[in-house]
């Protein structure tokens, strides 16, 4: 599939909390067939910026949000153009599996079966925070405390539990 590209001016919401978009109009993407609420694409702006993320819908288009680093690193400013080029996401998961968490499962096949019983939203959730790691063996200690959170807790995430997990020291598995 090919990618589309066009212009966009960069807006604040008026919802609170405001976020930073770029309006996509709907007939840029229609060629993506997209099914379902699954709007996953790759995006490039302007021509230096890459990352996967989803189209949301509004008043008949969709729009993507910047955050506040990926802004800077464009250097951005509300009224602005910017150019915006789309490719269908068309990966397992919308967001690359890291080497580590592959690992961690390839070897708990119980940890395998409740990671992939998650809905795909919250996989990509956990996909994004270990990957957002630098730390490699972080990444591992990770891995190994998202399977057995959900071992311990009937295959759920519970958020503010994962997190005070999380924060224990390394190899305190």
């Amino acid at each position: 599939m090919k990618p589309v590209k066009f212009r966009s001016r960069l807006e604040l919401t008026d919802s609170k909390p405001p976020w930073h978009i770029l309006r996509v109009p709907k007939g840029k993407v229609n060629s993506f067939e997209f099914k379902g609420n699954l709007r996953r694409v790759i995006c490039t702006l302007n021509g230096t910026e890459t990352f996967p993320c989803a189209l949301f819908p509004s008043r008949g288009d969709y729009f993507i949000t910047l955050g506040k680093k990926l802004r800077q690193n464009l250097g951005v400013e509300v009224g602005k153009l910017v150019t915006i080029e789309l490719l269908k996401d068309e990966s397992k998961y919308g967001l690359p599996m890291p080497k580590e968490l592959r690992e961690v499962l390839k070897q708990d096949r119980e940890g395998d079966k409740l990671f992939h019983a998650l809905t795909a939203g919250k996989q990509r959730t956990m996909l994004y925070y270990i990957s957002k790691t630098k730390d490699v063996d972080r990444r591992i200690h990770m891995s190994l405390i998202l399977v057995e959170h959900l071992k311990n807790n009937e295959g759920k995430i519970i958020f503010p539990k994962l997190s005070e997990e999380l924060k224990r020291p390394q190899f305190e598995i």
